[in-house]
Order: C-alpha cells, then sequence, then structure tokens
C-alpha cells in the first residue's frame, strides 16, 4: 500500500551501452530527480551493473526514495548471460555487440528461418549458443541484461520481458519461442516471458534495503533501452525516433509488425514499434575525440556543405543494421588534416546511414516519416542536427532531455495507474 500523505514516485533504470542512470517522476510529469554514473567495473559485469544501482539510489535524497512506488529497468538489447537459479552470474555477459558467426547457421536452424532476429550471427540465440559452449552439466538460466536485474530487484529470476527476448527467438504474434527453441535440452533455462508494464511484484527484502526503497515498492517488466527511450519521447504519428548514442538506433510506429534481419518489432501501448540499430553511433566519435573537443569542433563546421568524404563509422567490423553482416569493415579513412572536417564526415557517414535505415525500414512495409525526433547525448550536437536534416531530407528536431531512464519511469507509474 502506498502511505497515505505521500505522493506516489515512479524510478526508471537505464543500463546502458555508456553508463548508468536513475530517474524519478512524479504522476505530473515532472522529472524530480536524475542520477548517473559510469559502469564500476566494465560493462559485461553483472555484479557492476547491481553495484552502480545501488550506488545511485544511495544518492537519492530520502525524502524522495520514501516515496518511490514502482520501479521499471531497461538495459541493451542483447546483452545475455547465464546465472544460477538464484541469479548468480556465471561469468560475464556476452554484450550486444558482439557477434557469433560460428553460430549463425545454427542459430538461424533452431529459430526456422535466418529472417528472424534470433537467426543471425548478431542476435542473443547466437550468443547464448556460444555460452551453452562452454556450460558444463549444472542447472543455469539464460537472462538478458534488464531481466537480470529486475530478476536481482524480485529475488525471483523467472521472468523475461517480451521485447529484450525478441532476439533470443520469442514470437511476439505467437507468444510462444520460434522454431525448435523451446524443445532443446536447455530449454529450461528460458524465462518465462511476460509484457513490458507488467507488475511482477513487490522488491525482496535483500534489494529494498540495499537500495533504500520500500518494501511495498513494485518491480514491473521494462523494456530495452531504445524502446524506454520512445516512451520518453511520446512520438507523434508520421514521427520517427533516433537515438543518438553509443550506437544509432532508428524507431517508429507501424501498424503491422515488420520482420527482417536486422529489425525488431516491440508492442508497447498496444502499438507495433519497429525499428533497428546500428553498431555505428556516437561511439565512434570517442575513439578519435574527446567530449570538449567534440563541442570546439562542431563550431567550426559549416552543416550546409558536404565534407567530400565517404566514410562508413563502424567502431570495430561488424553490422547489424540496416544491413546484417558481421564482417562489414569500417571506413575510416582518408583523414583529412583539419580535424573539423574529419569530424564532419563522421557525422555526415552517420547520417548516411540513418537514411539507410529509415529506407530499409520503408521497403519492409513501415510508414514513410514525416519528421525526426533525437534522443540521446548526439542531440546536444546543433550541428549533427543541421546535417542529417540536409541527409534525411525531413525536420529534425533535438529533444536530449528525453532520457531512457525517464521513459523507464514513466512505465513503472503508467503500470501502477498513477500516471
Amino acid at each position: 500500500m502506498i502511505p497515505t500523505g505521500h505522493e506516489p514516485l515512479g524510478l526508471g533504470i537505464d543500463l546502458g551501452t555508456s553508463g548508468l542512470r536513475l530517474a524519478v517522476l512524479d504522476r505530473s510529469g515532472t522529472v524530480l530527480a536524475e542520477r548517473s554514473s559510469d559502469y564500476p567495473s566494465s560493462f559485461d559485469d553483472p555484479l557492476g551493473w547491481r553495484q552502480g544501482v545501488i550506488a545511485l539510489c544511495a544518492a537519492l535524497p530520502d525524502a524522495l526514495r520514501d516515496r518511490v512506488v514502482a520501479v521499471a529497468v531497461d538495459g541493451t538489447s542483447g546483452t545475455v548471460l547465464t546465472c544460477s537459479a538464484n541469479g548468480e552470474p556465471r561469468g560475464s555477459a556476452l554484450p550486444y555487440f558482439l557477434a557469433c558467426p560460428e553460430q549463425a547457421q545454427a542459430a538461424a536452424e533452431l529459430a526456422g528461418s535466418a529472417a528472424s532476429p534470433a537467426g543471425s550471427a548478431s542476435g542473443s540465440l547466437a550468443r547464448v549458443l556460444r555460452l551453452l559452449a562452454s556450460t558444463s552439466g549444472e542447472q543455469f538460466l539464460v537472462r538478458h541484461q534488464a531481466d537480470w536485474l529486475s530478476g536481482w530487484m524480485l529475488g525471483d529470476w523467472r521472468f523475461g520481458e517480451e521485447g529484450n527476448n525478441l532476439r533470443l527467438g520469442w514470437d511476439l504474434g505467437q507468444r510462444s519461442w520460434q522454431g525448435a527453441i523451446a524443445d532443446q535440452p536447455w530449454s529450461g533455462a528460458l524465462p518465462e516471458v511476460v509484457a513490458s508494464g507488467t507488475r511482477l511484484g513487490p522488491l525482496s527484502s535483500e534489494s529494498s534495503r540495499a537500495l533504500g526503497l520500500p518494501a511495498h515498492c513494485q518491480v514491473v517488466a521494462g523494456s530495452t533501452d531504445a524502446n524506454a527511450a520512445v516512451l520518453a519521447a511520446d512520438p507523434r504519428p508520421g514521427d520517427g525516433v533516433t537515438v543518438l548514442g553509443t550506437t544509432l538506433v532508428l524507431k517508429q510506429f507501424s501498424t503491422i509488425p515488420l520482420a527482417g534481419p536486422g529489425i525488431s518489432a516491440h508492442r508497447v501501448a498496444g502499438r507495433w514499434l519497429v525499428g533497428g540499430a546500428s553498431n555505428a553511433g556516437a561511439g565512434v566519435l570517442r575513439q578519435f575525440f574527446s567530449d570538449a573537443l567534440l563541442v570546439e569542433l562542431s563550431r567550426q563546421i559549416d552543416p550546409r556543405s558536404s565534407s567530400g568524404l565517404t566514410l562508413r563509422p563502424l567502431p570495430r567490423p561488424g553490422e547489424r543494421f540496416p544491413v546484417d553482416d558481421p564482417n562489414l569493415p569500417p571506413i575510416l579513412e582518408p583523414r583529412p588534416i583539419s580535424d573539423a572536417l574529419y569530424l564532419q564526415g563522421l557525422l555526415e557517414g552517420l547520417a548516411e546511414i540513418e537514411a539507410q535505415g529509415w529506407a530499409a525500414l520503408q521497403r519492409l512495409g513501415a510508414e514513410p516519416i514525416q519528421r525526426v525526433i533525437s534522443l540521446g547525448g548526439g542531440a546536444r550536437n546543433p550541428q549533427w542536427r543541421l546535417i542529417r536534416q540536409r541527409i534525411l531530407g525531413v525536420p529534425v528536431l533535438n529533444r536530449p532531455h528525453c532520457t531512457a531512464a525517464l521513459g523507464m519511469a514513466r512505465l513503472a507509474l503508467s503500470a501502477t495507474s498513477l500516471l
């Protein structure tokens, strides 16, 4: 029960590529607090995820923590690990950007199609097959990043949110595992899949103490980090949403689900949310420039004219979307003498990938976009916005404050019928 005299609050937790973020929201939609940090150890360390979230919650005022009635978690889509029945991780997680080409054929056969999000070298299923190859005969569970942390909060690791499990082979339409996945000897390791926004139960006594949150606080099934950001943006019909984070993520609502290599189709708030995620993104820029230098060099760019460069700014070989090719090489040269010109070429290369992504979705049946809403850290760059507007040919709006954590806080409150 909610204590009398306390306005209820929702807490959103984002396990993103570049770090951790929390947001606290009230029923009016006002953001009362936000906190962020790097991962305490490495991105692939599950215990570090938990340690980081505990530290961020401790940084919130007691008066806010006492009023949190629901919490939801998002994570990077495709980051997966094996753990024991009580949630103890069995080694590091395999990150979403790790392709497993040696498992691609086996994944496609299990999923029943190479066109399935689970049927490629870039899918979670291929990573799980790699994990299984080094697993002993002990009992274990397979869980994605957000599902594992939600399981710790509950003290129960049974559940998996449907959006996080699409790349493992969950079929949204049939509400079952695709192909022969459920018939495998290890199928007992798969989660009990629930819809995003499902109330899973209250915090366990352990997590309530560790987080400093009330025992009555409900854990709500979250979503992927990209879907969470879209929920925060609240797009209108005809809008596309691009998350300009470490990776480049494209999302739009559709009247029909779409299918294809590297394509995701999620059901969010009763509507189909389709899109794809490139391995390219703002993360590649940090291979060459500091954040301060990015700001300085961006001011020197004339976004109305082309750099004349043709770059493919992948951080390493391999791409998921708009093409699914685990061996696709980066093109990061030639590098001109001018750093500002080189940065412009990288930004234009990312914009070209974005344009190809919107075109790929349209070929599969999505409606042409009329406007793009930009989220993530890259949405703070006005020159990049104008470059993208020139290359995409539609208006581009920057909304950097619509964070994935905010989207999860909205979802958490909505699940309790308080927003």
